[in-house]
């Protein structure tokens, strides 16, 4: 494949649709599994040990509704590339969060799709956050409406 056909393959309409429903459904879920459950999600954020407490029950009241807004902001096509930087720099915070605990060397509960307590290892947290990222970057950095 020589390069322009493979730089057009990242400007495609089909693989900005297929990121954006992707993306943006994925964080729609979580968001909504998150704010049906905020004692859940503030479990989830004090496994991570980053936080003081006082900090849990808001950020378990507030992540939620921005990873549902963000979600549906880009499943609708309405700003897409700041919905898919809000959703990647949102993943950012949470792959930056999983290496400081896998450092720490502490497994913990993700929150991420249920305010299940099960632990989980960090290393698939981390592999799985990345490809969950990559759709967002194709949408910030390969959008053709700059």
């Amino acid at each position: 494949m020589n390069l322009p056909a493979f730089k057009g393959l990242f400007f495609s309409r089909p693989l900005h649709l297929f990121c954006r429903f992707f993306l943006g459904g994925l964080f729609i879920y979580a968001g909504i599994i998150k704010i049906i459950d905020p004692a859940g999600m503030s479990a989830a954020i004090d496994s991570y040990g980053l936080v003081p407490r006082f900090f849990h029950y808001p950020l378990a009241l507030t992540l939620p509704w921005v990873e549902l807004v963000a979600g549906v902001f880009l499943v609708a096509g309405l700003r897409t590339r700041s919905s898919a930087l809000m959703l990647s720099l949102l993943l950012s915070v949470f792959m930056l969060a999983i290496i400081v605990n896998i450092l720490r060397g502490h497994d913990h509960a993700c929150g991420c799709f249920s305010s299940s307590t099960a632990i989980v290892n960090g290393g698939w947290l981390l592999i799985r956050d990345f490809l969950f990222l990559l759709p967002g970057l194709v949408l910030i950095f390969f959008n053709q409406r700059r």
